[in-house]
Formats: C-alpha cells, structure tokens, sequence
C-alpha cells in the first residue's frame, strides 16, 4: 500500500483510489493528511451552488479558514445591500438569531463542520449543530429557527473527491451574487495575505465547539405539515392501502433514513445504497439515467400495481423518477408537476423554469391561460418567484439539472418534496408516472428534449466566447426563416437570459449557450419527435460555427 510521501499530492492520491475504490480505500488517510497539512491557496470562486473544490488539493482545513473567516467578515458588513440580501439588521441581529452548520455524509463533512463552528463560536455567534442532513432541510430549517444563515458542507452530487460549502442566507434560498460576490473578494484577499486564521481549537479540544444540536428532519417534518402543499396523510394512506412498491436509491447520501421519518416503516418501501462509503462505490454521484439501474431492476421485479422509483444526490437537492416503462427526467416531471398543482390541487400561480427545460410546460400553461418565466441558470434565480410575498409566485420551479421546488415550500431545490409528490400524484390520478405523462402529452403536445454541445479553440474561452455568440440574437429574429433538417421553420420567439434560445413555430426550440469557463459551447434542444432531434442539433451547431467563422 502506497504511504504519503508516495504521492506528491492529493490530486495523484485520488486519481489512484478512485482507479479501485475497493482496493485503495485506506489511502483516504493520505487525502486528509494532505487536507490537514496542505497550505496552498486557491481561487475561491461559488458557482451556481456553492463553492467547490477536490478534497486536499484546493478544498483543505486551511482554504476552508479562510473561506469561514470571509463569511464572518461579510457577515459584519455595513454594506446595506449586503446585510439586505442575507436579510438581517447587522452583526449583533446574526449572532443572536445563530448560524445553523452541517454537512453530507462525505469523508471529512463532520471534521470540516466542526471546524467552521469553532470560527463561527470565537466570534460570539450562536451556532445550531445540524450533523448530517439534506440541503432542503437547511432551508426549512433557516425558517423554523428564524436563523440568520447556514453553511451546509456539501458538494452537492460531485464525485466522492470533491467537497463543498453552500450558505444560505435567513429565507432559506441559494446565497445570490450579493452576498457570494463579497465573500469571493474577502477570501481571496484573504489567500495573498501572510497571517491565513488559525485553527479555532487546539487538537483535542474540540467538545467545546458542537453548537446547540439540532434535529433538522424533524423541523423539516413540521415545515412541510405547516405548509400543506403535499398532503402527507393521503401519502400515507396510498402506501398502507394500495398495491404498490416504492423504491428509493439514497446513493450512500444524507436523505438515508429520511423518507422512514416522515411516512413510517413499510415493506412496500424499498431502500437502495443507504450504508456509509466515502467513495459511493466508485460511481459519480448523481441522478443520472446509468445509475438508475438498480431501482429499474426493483420495479421490473415487481407484479404491484403501482409502481414509482427515484434516485436522490448525496445533499438531497436533485431527484430523478422512473416507473416500470420508462426513467422520467426533470423536463417532464417539472411539467407534471406544474399541471398536477394547478389542476388537481388547484394552486393559483405561474410556471418558473430555467431557460434550458422543456417547452411542455410552456404548452400547458398557454391552454389554460397561466404565465410562464424562464430565468437564467441556477436555482437562486427562482427566489424572486419563490417567497410567500412575491406578486407573481411559482407553482412549481425547476431546472433541467433535476432541481425542483414547488408552491410555499424552500427555496433550495429538495428532492425528498419530488418524491413524496410524485407518491401523491400516483394516489390521486390513479395512474403511474408513465401514464399520468402520457395524458398530459397526448392533451398538450409531444415534445423531446435533449442536450450536447462541442469544443471550441482555448483562445476563445470566457468573455471572448460570450461576445461572438451574442451575434445570434442579433441576426436570428422572430419571423426569420431556416431549415431544420428538411423542414423549413419560422423563429417565433429570441429570450435571450442566458445564451440564446430560438422558438420555433412548432414549438421546437435550440439554445446554444457559451461556457464562461470551458472552451465549451453547450447546446440545449427540444423537438416535436424523437426523430428531428438530431436535425435540431445539426442546425444549433451549424448557427455556431458560423457565429464563430467556422463554417
């Protein structure tokens, strides 16, 4: 077994133990001695959630330090805007109403946690100990505590050698640039200076910073009874009654043990994947269709009636669903969500979505004379559709990166809410997904999503691709005509929020949209069948290459 000073750093340590994550396991002692050791600075930039970064190479004890001590500065900041954005009156409001702090089950979460705490409780800040828990449960938890914010330490559903940081602020939601722009500029000061924070506690005395323990399944338990968007007693009553299975794959997350909390102990329930292991069995943590294949067995093996199955990221914010005919992405559960809360619940509002989803939504909502809005991505920009003082409030908002919330409920995206939802929607049409997505379709249209992209020169990267691709909107506009395939369409609508995005008359639609990042021009599409997909895509990519002189 290769020992530390067989790597010259983290990053080689974990391309070796995710080579065999059952055969390297023990050099997990390797990455925290390097998060422990490894000074180096980083570029601390938060991303559509979070800042994130690999386990002993840029995420270590010493960057988070830094990163904790940027939050208490912003924290202190006598920026209005600032103290607006995170919702308190100042300094002496967040240390009175605390900080709530937790983390996934990822290797080092509880280590990185206790440390954030130690740096919050020297600054006099009241702090609520979370322990292992979902992102929507910090969300709900905010609220039912009337606490000031939370730093929830968790990558999301990134590979097992990342970890992460998302701080909510008072109502619950993603932090937005307000706030994550300013800690940006304070801890990446922060990284050039000689004096980075010392550890809040010497080895070994660490009893003194746990916080005030807190149960937030139990509070997000009560938050979801309070609000009464699912009704949790005909959840109840379809599982005791029905023949039906039930199958959820927790891929080793925090959501484990959740579900059994909120509707009760059930044979007809199955779990999937609920033990502790840091590494996820060697697979990339997400609702992905490949990883679906264990809960598609679960349904195939089954004679019940009713059959539904879901797969939840590590942090409990992104769920896929499946029936025994078929995986249901977020594009289309988003759209049934949206008809089956308007409908048969009969919640008055519009449709939110971010830019990049499903036009089926759009369809639903012109038939029965609802609006819709699309945003930019990232689930922040929900909020202002999201809070229980908004004029224009969501019925149900998500993206096509299986991220959802629905009406009076958090402003995280909360995959636990797409399952129980999803249970609801069976006992109340009487139909499974498959079925249910089929009426609407067959009622409001067909329509086939789908996504890809290609690899541009490095020389155009960031600004430089921006700029040349906004000639689109330029010179695509609405009433211009083009080939799709064999067919000639007619641009109906240019929403131009992130990217560029061209209706078509049919109500097809392509997005080609710059990577800020990556020499990558991403392409998101959705046609009227399966088959002029591939039309659809040729035409995105052609539009960028001659927006870019390739062609």
């Amino acid at each position: 077994m290769k020992m530390t000073g067989d790597f010259k750093d983290a990053s080689s340590c974990w391309k070796e133990i995710l080579s065999d994550v059952s055969k390297n396991r023990e050099l997990l002692s390797v990455i925290e001695k390097f998060a422990r050791e490894n000074t180096a600075p980083a570029k601390i930039v938060f991303g559509t959630s979070g800042w994130r970064g690999e386990i002993g190479t840029d995420f270590t004890f010493n960057n988070l330090r830094i990163v904790a001590s940027a939050i208490i500065e912003t924290l202190k900041s006598k920026d209005e805007s600032v103290m607006q954005a995170i919702g308190v009156s100042g300094f002496e409001g967040v240390k009175n109403r605390g900080v709530i702090v937790g983390h996934d089950n990822r290797f080092l979460g509880h280590d990185f946690a206790i440390e954030v705490i130690g740096l919050l409780q020297k600054q006099g800040i009241r702090t609520w100990y979370a322990g292992e828990a979902a992102t929507p449960e910090f969300s709900a938890g905010i609220e039912m505590l009337k606490a000031a914010c939370s730093i929830n330490l968790t990558p999301s559903h990134n590979p097992a050698n990342y970890a992460g940081l998302k701080f909510n602020p008072s109502d619950g939601g993603p932090a937005g640039t307000e706030i994550t722009a300013k800690i940006e500029e304070i801890a990446n000061r922060m990284m050039g200076e000689s004096n980075p924070p010392t550890p809040p506690f010497e080895k070994g005395g660490e009893g003194g910073f746990w916080g005030e323990k807190i149960d937030l399944a139990d509070l997000y338990i009560k938050f979801i009874n309070e609000r009464k968007t699912l009704d949790i007693e005909k959840i109840k009553s379809f599982i005791r009654r029905e023949d039906c299975i039930i199958c959820i794959d927790n891929v080793h997350g925090a959501t484990r043990g959740r579900i059994q909390r909120i509707l009760g102990e059930s044979a007809k329930i199955k779990y999937l994947r609920t033990e502790d292991d840091f590494l996820f069995g060697g697979v990339a943590p997400e609702p992905s269709e490949k990883n679906m294949q264990g809960v598609e067995r679960v349904l195939r093996e089954s004679n019940a009636r009713f059959r539904m199955g879901v797969i939840i990221d590590p942090d409990g914010d992104r769920i896929r669903h499946a029936d025994e005919n078929m995986q249901i992405p977020m594009n289309y559960f988003g759209a049934m969500a949206f008809h089956f809360l308007s409908v048969y619940k009969g919640i008055n509002g519009i449709g939110v979505k971010s830019v990049g989803t499903s036009n089926l939504v759009n369809a639903i909502a012109k038939k029965l004379g609802i609006g819709v809005r699309e945003t930019k991505v990232g689930f922040k920009n929900f909020r202002p559709y999201m809070l229980r003082s908004s004029k224009e409030r969501a019925v149900v908002a998500f993206e096509e990166s299986d991220g959802m919330t629905g009406y009076n409920h958090t402003l995280e995206k909360d995959a636990i809410f797409g399952l129980l939802l999803a249970i609801e929607m069976m006992a109340v049409t009487r139909k499974n997904l498959s079925g249910y997505l089929k009426d609407i379709m067959d009622e409001f249209g067909h329509y086939y999503p789908d996504r890809s992209g290609i690899s541009v020169d490095r020389s155009l990267i960031g600004e430089t691709l921006i700029k040349k691709l906004s000639v689109i909107g330029e010179h695509y506009k609405v009433g211009a005509a083009l080939d799709i395939g064999e067919n000639k369409r007619t641009v109906s609508d240019v929403i131009i929020v992130d990217g560029t995005k061209l209706v078509f008359d049919d109500g097809s639609w392509l997005m080609i949209r710059p990577s800020g990042t990556e020499p990558k021009v991403r392409f998101y599409i959705e046609a009227r069948t399966e088959e002029e997909k591939k039309a659809v895509f040729a035409a995105a990519e052609k539009i960028t290459k001659e927006a870019l002189g390739l062609a």
